[in-house]
């Protein structure tokens, strides 16, 4: 089998140098070069033609995200961003996946050496899924979402006369790998008065609050990072703390959020399954269900447990996905009422809402 060609692009001459040994020592990857900036990058590329880019968020000469935009738009190819664990850091990070990156990886602030060893496994792996990801371009909805005049919508295609505002039903969402785009195509889609919406998105510690705070200009809808112990109103969406799993609960006749850090389930922490499960046990069939792009098969299962309970679910359809593997496996274990472009996932749901009409109680 042939292995996947990979161009590393970073000013560190010691990030070149680790992520070269953590590569190479992998049977299906093969680093092909590094280059100290995307002005030699450029040229690199044009004379070995890389399967991926592994590309530094910050660099000089030309920075990472104009380098990331001129290729999207001319030579369309996987990246995956290699980012620093800052406020800036994430913000820059969220901007490139807006642009078509893949996805990326977060540098330790400390130990530079050892802690990227430590992430080898998942550097690897996002490298290997970058490879056969769809690249799809983002242009059209970021400038209309940046033309927009000030206090506009990002998006406006659902008619406001599906929603119908309850403080019993709940939207759940589950992503990784291309989700943060998916996200906002549902987000930006939904009107003021809709249900609770919980969204875990495979993300790490760091991030999530920079994406939330982005998805909250963008919506309708108020967005945050989940807090331990707070109410789930209409109109808000709540998205996993990066590190932390969030489970929904009752007190009293009031949804709330938990937040806890046990142990990774399906490798992850946010996991799809622990939002899931908890959905189809305390919401039952006040839930509708999400499954958008992503690699691997956390969620599945328990989506399956939400449509026993009554839930009604919707799978991203792999034409739109980046990575078809969360949304297939779903599919394939029956836990699925309907497969959409992400850009109808919005409307389908409220559709369903105003056909259900008055919530059951549970």
């Amino acid at each position: 089998m042939a292995k996947t060609r990979v161009l590393i692009i970073d000013d560190s001459a010691l990030i070149r140098s680790l992520l070269t040994e953590i590569i190479g020592k992998q049977p299906d990857l093969e680093v092909i070069g590094a280059a100290p900036d995307p002005l030699v990058a450029r040229e690199m590329i044009r004379a070995m033609n890389p399967d991926v880019l592994t590309l530094d968020v910050e660099m000089p000469r030309m920075d990472g995200l104009d380098f990331l935009e001129k290729l999207m738009r001319l030579r369309p190819m996987p990246v995956v961003m290699v980012s620093t664990l800052t406020e800036r850091g994430a913000e820059v990070t969220l901007r490139a996946l807006e642009l078509g990156a893949i996805d990326f990886v977060a540098k330790p602030k400390l130990g530079i050496s050892s802690g990227m060893k430590e992430l080898a496994a998942e550097i690897c792996d996002k490298i290997r899924v970058a490879a056969q990801a769809k690249l799809h371009r983002h242009v059209t909805s970021r400038t209309a979402a940046a033309t927009a005049a000030p206090g506009a919508p990002a998006a406006k295609t659902v008619p406001d006369r599906y929603s119908r505002m309850s403080t019993e039903k709940i939207i759940a969402i589950g992503a990784s790998t291309g989700g943060t785009e998916a996200i906002r195509e549902v987000l930006v889609r939904l009107p003021p008065d809709c249900p609770g919406v919980l969204i875990t998105q495979h993300m790490p510690a760091g991030f999530t609050r920079s994406f939330a705070a982005r998805m909250n200009t963008l919506s309708r809808i108020a967005v945050s990072e989940a807090n331990d112990g707070e109410r789930v109103l209409p109109g808000h969406a709540y998205i996993a703390p990066g590190d932390r799993h969030m489970r929904l609960a009752k007190s009293g006749s009031n949804y709330i959020i938990a937040l806890d850090d046990t142990e990774p389930v399906n490798r992850h922490r946010p996991s799809v399954e622990v939002l899931f499960r908890s959905v189809a046990a305390v919401a039952g069939r006040n839930a509708l269900g999400v499954m958008l792009t992503g690699m691997g098969r956390d969620g599945a299962t328990a989506m399956l447990e939400m449509r026993n309970a009554g839930s009604f679910n919707i799978a991203q359809d792999e034409a739109s996905c980046v990575v078809f593997g969360m949304p297939r496996e779903a599919i394939a274990a029956g836990a699925v009422d309907e497969i959409l472009p992400v850009t109808a996932i919005a409307e389908r749901l409220l559709q369903e809402l105003a056909h259900v009409g008055v919530a059951h109680r549970v």
